[in-house]
């Protein structure tokens, strides 16, 4: 095997703690000695033992004079844990093959600088696009500390997401809907704007998925006016943010409160909440990403305060036609195609009965968007 073979072992070990080490990135590592893999780890969970301690662990005296691979540039600060380059050096591994630089400023290239004053030898960059994307959330906060925004809609074939009515369940299969509580598990919040709660009553919670984590779920509500009785503040399965303006009744955000939300003020922009703020203020909490699942209103705001990286968009092959019926996209929209908001490195997949289109924002001057590398499909 070469160093791409055992760098994919590793990558997919990362892979098997998705959603679960937020706000520390997924790391997987593989200890090999004369072709044969001695030892394996990942991180399981942010404060416990990084990827390389499972590995180096794993091989006991078999890792002297092995070969390291290994994601993501070894720690090389304290932090809950103890640096890993050190117990590398101590184990005896002279070679460390990684895929990425560690784009944490705590670390960035000094673990590698560690490594090789203490006679390690070093090569970066084996499948680096591929460790990029697995760890595109972790990327954009550690070097920004705005969460990664996910913009999650679907609809029909003809472009809308409910009848004139209001009627919207179900526009796509049970196939899609699972594939989204997938992604509630992975991603550590779900923004909802309250239109949604009054009209749904929904749970924002993983439900379909066995063991599956719920997110923070927070909404976004100007004035106050979740309703006290809604799900999402009384059922205890998740903790829920009510996001409002200084407008809000102070009545109504006593209410909320005594009900068991926490009721967070932040800015008032020109729809409402200030996405933007309150995205500042999730990433100043460790929140790395955030699923948005409201309705056109909420997707527009999103949109024009430049907080979507990625999109997830389901295509149902339905046609519920009407004039009146809603849009996945409201607000006033362009007022010319060159203001239009450009996709690219879009990917398209059959889930179930529906599309699932996967693409990200593309970066132009003027638009404060952060965007990982590389075409990718995805898993």
């Amino acid at each position: 095997m070469n160093h791409e073979s055992y760098m994919r072992r590793a990558l997919a070990l990362a892979r098997r703690a998705e959603g679960q080490t937020s706000p520390n990135p997924m790391v997987g590592a593989v200890i090999v000695k004369d072709g044969t893999i001695v030892g394996e780890g990942w991180h399981h969970r942010a404060g416990t033992p990084h990827a390389e301690i499972h590995a180096i662990n794993q091989a006991g005296d078999l890792a002297k004079d092995a070969t390291l691979y290994v994601t993501l540039e070894p720690c090389s600060h304290y932090g809950r844990t103890g640096p890993c380059v050190q117990a590398i050096v101590q184990a005896g591994i002279t070679r460390v093959v990684a895929a990425m630089t560690d784009p944490n400023p705590l670390v960035a290239g000094q673990g590698f600088k560690f490594l090789r004053e203490n006679g390690v030898e070093v090569i970066e960059g084996v499948l680096a696009t591929e460790a990029a994307q697995l760890n595109e959330v972790f990327i954009k906060w550690i070097t920004t500390k705005m969460p990664f925004g996910i913009l999650k809609t679907a609809m029909s074939l003809d472009g809308k997401i409910a009848t004139y009515t209001g009627h919207s369940r179900w526009i796509t299969g049970l196939p899609a809907r699972t594939r989204v509580h997938e992604w509630r598990s992975k991603y550590d919040a779900i923004l909802v704007g309250v239109g949604t709660v009054v009209a749904d009553n929904p749970e924002l919670t993983a439900r379909l998925i066995p063991n599956g984590k719920n997110p923070l779920r927070i909404v976004a509500d100007s004035l106050a006016r979740t309703p006290l009785n809604a799900k999402i503040v009384t059922d205890g399965k998740a903790p829920t943010i009510i996001a409002v303006t200084p407008e809000a009744p102070s009545d109504r955000i006593a209410a909320l409160k005594a009900s068991g939300a926490e009721v967070i003020q932040v800015a008032r922009g020109p729809d409402g909440i200030d996405l933007r703020s309150l995205f500042a203020y999730l990433g100043s909490r460790s929140v790395t990403s955030v699923m948005i699942e409201g309705g056109g209103a909420l997707g527009a705001s999103a949109l024009a305060a430049n907080v979507v990286d990625k999109v997830y968009w389901f295509i149902a092959p339905k046609i519920i036609g009407g004039r009146s019926a809603p849009g996945p996209i409201g607000g006033m929209g362009a007022e010319y195609l060159e203001q239009a908001v450009e996709l690219e490195n879009t990917a398209i997949e059959c889930v179930g009965e529906d599309f699932l289109v996967t693409a990200y924002i593309k970066k132009r001057e003027g638009r404060d968007v952060y965007r990982t590398c590389g075409r990718v499909r995805p898993s």
